[in-house]
Protein backbone atom coordinates (compact mmCIF):
# COMPACT_ATOMS: atom_id res chain seq x y z
CA UNK A 1 0.00 0.00 0.00
CA UNK A 2 1.39 3.44 -0.97
CA UNK A 3 2.44 5.34 1.76
CA UNK A 4 0.02 8.38 0.35
CA UNK A 5 -3.26 7.84 -1.01
CA UNK A 6 -3.46 11.08 -2.51
CA UNK A 7 -2.76 14.66 -2.26
CA UNK A 8 -4.55 17.42 -3.57
CA UNK A 9 -3.70 21.37 -4.41
CA UNK A 10 -6.22 24.25 -4.92
CA UNK A 11 -4.95 26.19 -7.92
CA UNK A 12 -6.58 29.58 -9.53
CA UNK A 13 -7.08 28.26 -13.02
CA UNK A 14 -7.83 24.85 -13.23
CA UNK A 15 -7.18 24.85 -16.94
CA UNK A 16 -3.42 26.46 -16.51
CA UNK A 17 -2.73 23.57 -13.79
CA UNK A 18 -4.23 20.92 -16.24
CA UNK A 19 -2.09 22.42 -19.22
CA UNK A 20 1.04 22.67 -16.75
CA UNK A 21 0.72 19.23 -14.82
CA UNK A 22 -0.77 17.16 -17.66
CA UNK A 23 2.23 16.97 -19.84
CA UNK A 24 4.89 16.27 -16.85
CA UNK A 25 2.41 13.51 -15.12
CA UNK A 26 1.48 11.73 -18.22
CA UNK A 27 4.95 11.45 -19.40
CA UNK A 28 5.49 9.62 -16.33
CA UNK A 29 3.12 7.19 -16.95
CA UNK A 30 0.14 9.01 -15.18
CA UNK A 31 -3.17 8.72 -16.53
CA UNK A 32 -5.88 11.91 -16.60
CA UNK A 33 -9.16 12.07 -15.25
CA UNK A 34 -10.91 15.12 -15.43
CA UNK A 35 -14.40 15.97 -13.42
CA UNK A 36 -16.02 17.46 -10.08
CA UNK A 37 -14.02 20.91 -11.23
CA UNK A 38 -10.90 19.02 -11.12
CA UNK A 39 -8.79 16.59 -12.32
CA UNK A 40 -6.53 13.65 -11.11
CA UNK A 41 -3.49 11.85 -12.02
CA UNK A 42 -2.78 8.11 -11.00
CA UNK A 43 -1.94 4.66 -11.79
CA UNK A 44 -3.22 2.13 -10.51
CA UNK A 45 -2.96 1.03 -6.73
CA UNK A 46 -0.87 4.09 -7.12
CA UNK A 47 -0.83 7.43 -5.17
CA UNK A 48 -3.06 10.04 -7.01
CA UNK A 49 -2.77 13.79 -7.42
CA UNK A 50 -5.51 16.12 -7.72
CA UNK A 51 -6.02 19.61 -8.97
CA UNK A 52 -9.20 21.79 -8.06
CA UNK A 53 -10.16 25.13 -8.30
CA UNK A 54 -9.85 27.21 -5.16
CA UNK A 55 -11.85 28.06 -3.45
CA UNK A 56 -10.89 31.93 -3.18
CA UNK A 57 -8.79 32.79 -6.58
CA UNK A 58 -7.71 35.65 -4.44
CA UNK A 59 -5.53 33.96 -1.76
CA UNK A 60 -2.80 33.21 -3.60
CA UNK A 61 -0.24 32.54 -5.22
CA UNK A 62 1.60 30.28 -2.42
CA UNK A 63 5.02 31.37 -0.97
CA UNK A 64 7.46 29.09 -0.75
CA UNK A 65 9.46 29.56 2.64
CA UNK A 66 5.55 30.31 4.49
CA UNK A 67 3.09 27.93 6.24
CA UNK A 68 1.89 24.96 4.11
CA UNK A 69 3.08 23.12 1.18
CA UNK A 70 6.96 23.51 0.43
CA UNK A 71 7.60 21.06 -2.69
CA UNK A 72 6.78 17.68 -3.76
CA UNK A 73 9.54 15.62 -4.48
CA UNK A 74 9.15 13.25 -7.58
CA UNK A 75 12.03 10.31 -7.74
CA UNK A 76 12.72 9.00 -10.91
CA UNK A 77 15.36 6.40 -12.38
CA UNK A 78 17.97 8.68 -13.62
CA UNK A 79 19.42 12.02 -13.94
CA UNK A 80 18.81 11.65 -17.86
CA UNK A 81 14.77 11.40 -16.36
CA UNK A 82 14.86 13.94 -14.02
CA UNK A 83 16.75 16.02 -17.09
CA UNK A 84 14.00 14.93 -19.61
CA UNK A 85 11.32 16.12 -17.11
CA UNK A 86 12.64 19.54 -15.68
CA UNK A 87 12.76 20.20 -19.97
CA UNK A 88 9.12 19.17 -19.92
CA UNK A 89 7.88 21.38 -17.54
CA UNK A 90 9.99 24.12 -18.40
CA UNK A 91 8.36 23.73 -22.41
CA UNK A 92 5.08 23.88 -20.29
CA UNK A 93 5.75 27.07 -18.72
CA UNK A 94 7.03 26.16 -15.34
CA UNK A 95 9.38 28.62 -13.81
CA UNK A 96 12.99 27.32 -12.87
CA UNK A 97 14.20 27.55 -9.29
CA UNK A 98 16.99 25.33 -9.67
CA UNK A 99 18.52 24.13 -12.64
CA UNK A 100 19.20 20.15 -12.85
CA UNK A 101 22.84 19.36 -11.07
CA UNK A 102 24.34 17.46 -8.18
CA UNK A 103 23.69 18.75 -4.74
CA UNK A 104 26.18 16.48 -2.59
CA UNK A 105 24.72 18.29 0.94
CA UNK A 106 22.01 15.88 0.61
CA UNK A 107 24.48 13.10 -0.61
CA UNK A 108 26.95 12.71 -3.65
CA UNK A 109 24.75 10.88 -5.76
CA UNK A 110 21.21 13.63 -5.19
CA UNK A 111 20.95 14.69 -8.30
CA UNK A 112 17.87 17.32 -8.42
CA UNK A 113 15.79 20.38 -10.37
CA UNK A 114 13.34 22.17 -8.38
CA UNK A 115 10.69 24.46 -10.94
CA UNK A 116 7.33 26.38 -9.96
CA UNK A 117 4.19 27.13 -11.02
CA UNK A 118 2.23 29.77 -11.66
CA UNK A 119 0.18 29.09 -8.19
CA UNK A 120 3.76 29.07 -6.52
CA UNK A 121 3.48 24.93 -6.50
CA UNK A 122 6.96 23.91 -6.42
CA UNK A 123 7.53 20.23 -7.35
CA UNK A 124 11.47 18.45 -7.89
CA UNK A 125 12.47 15.87 -10.01
CA UNK A 126 14.98 14.17 -8.03
CA UNK A 127 17.64 10.93 -8.59
CA UNK A 128 19.15 9.60 -5.61
CA UNK A 129 20.21 5.92 -5.91
CA UNK A 130 20.13 3.45 -3.15
CA UNK A 131 18.26 5.79 -0.79
CA UNK A 132 15.48 3.19 -0.73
Amino acid sequence: MPLFDHLSVSVNDVARAIAQFDPILSAMGLERTDGDGGASWYTEGQTEFIVRQARDPRSGPHQHGRIGWQHLAFAVDSPAEVDRLHSIAVDVGWVVIREPKLYPRFSDRYYASFVEDDNGIRIEFMHNPGSN
